[in-house]
């Protein structure tokens, strides 16, 4: 294939990405009151020694509290940042880019890791805390309340992840993401289905989208002229009367009015009671319809899973770069396998390029 696009660099305000293969932030449930480990070193670094353009680090938490499960990395004490510096440094000196999702789980957090089982803990368990949300609606009918955030704690919260992109900033990562989707704290707030408030953060479209927008104020702050702000969103709760489409188009046009730069659209995970017609790109559609109508740079995820099927999205138009998770967990280097599927010659790191077939 003559200069697929799927091989040409996505060009930013800032910087440029030098192929469109982005790896999505996956959470490992592996760090250690926190802060990151030499786990986590590895587990980004192979991404970025196999050629990704852009390697974003999972879900990190603002709080203590923010965190899915005890095992979740943090971002909310200086200390945290030595580690991440490191990262940064590696991910870096490999040609990649490096991203950092900025998230709090809301009322889906104190919960097991998921090998272990999932379940959440009561707030006095060893593993437990109290977790928050726009209402008190425990996610399932079986787990714990949530506190109902009070104003003050609203505002303390957008500090919070003010003070969490400060410190991502100096620890040198270059795409800030704030993940507004999956059912967590933004995505809460977002959803009719979860937020019942009826004061100035609840109702209608407006006030539901508030949070998110405050958080985006404060960040666009602490930014400097080597970052990218970037926004993750569920276009869609898959459950009747949920947020939906149409919605998450027009949040789209008063973020990018914002200065948000990058969206990336996944969906689901507000309710479990969704229903996900889950196939080959079932999310795709989704990042098309923003893409064409809010002319903004828009990623595709979910259920993505070869070179030909990706390069067939972006001549479509329908995304404007890939988002890959688990595909990037069976295959670690699949940028490099993708480049010979498609007959692309791309540089390989010296110390592998014994393994290119010729």
């Amino acid at each position: 294939m003559a200069n697929p696009s799927l091989y040409s660099p996505l060009v930013l305000k800032n910087f440029s990405l030098k192929n469109r293969i982005v790896v999505s932030p996956m959470c490992q449930y592996s760090a250690e009151q926190g802060f990151a480990t030499d786990w986590h070193l590895v587990h980004l670094g192979q991404f970025a020694i196999g050629a990704a353009g852009a390697v974003i680090q999972e879900a990190t938490s603002v709080s203590p509290e923010g965190r899915i499960t005890y095992g979740d990395l943090g971002i909310w004490e200086d200390g945290q940042i030595e580690k991440y510096r490191q990262i940064t440094e590696f991910i870096k000196s490999q040609g990649s880019i490096a991203g950092i999702q900025l998230a709090h789980a809301g009322r889906k957090a104190s919960t097991e890791k998921p090998w272990l089982g999932r379940k959440q803990f009561s707030p006095t368990e060893e593993h437990g805390w109290q977790t928050v949300g726009p209402a008190t609606l425990p996610y399932h009918e079986d787990e714990f309340p949530a506190k109902a955030l009070s104003i003050s704690e609203i505002e303390t919260l957008v500090l919070k992840f003010k003070d969490a992109a400060q410190r991502a900033v100096q620890a040198g990562y270059q795409i800030i993401e704030i993940h507004a989707a999956h059912g967590y704290l933004i995505h809460q707030f977002l959803s009719p289905l979860v937020n019942t408030r009826i004061d100035e953060y609840g109702g209608d479209f407006e006030n539901r989208i508030w949070l998110l927008l405050e958080i985006t104020a404060s960040i666009q702050e602490v930014l400097t002229s080597e970052q990218s702000l970037w926004v993750r969103l569920s276009a869609t709760d898959w459950a009747e009367g949920g947020w939906d489409l149409e919605e998450c188009i027009e949040l789209v046009k008063i973020l990018k009015d914002k200065g948000v730069e990058v969206v990336d659209i996944s969906s689901g995970g507000a309710v479990h009671h969704q229903q996900i017609p889950v196939e080959a790109g079932y999310q795709v559609p989704f990042a098309d319809a923003i893409r064409e109508q809010c002319h903004i740079i828009t990623g595709a995820v979910g259920l993505i899973t070869s070179a030909k099927q990706a390069q067939d999205i972006l001549d479509r138009a329908a995304a404007d770069f890939i988002i890959l998770g688990r595909e990037f967990l069976r295959h670690p280097h699949l940028v490099y396998d993708w480049a010979q599927d498609l007959g692309v010659d791309i540089d390989w790191a010296a110390q592998y390029a014994r393994a290119k077939i010729e």
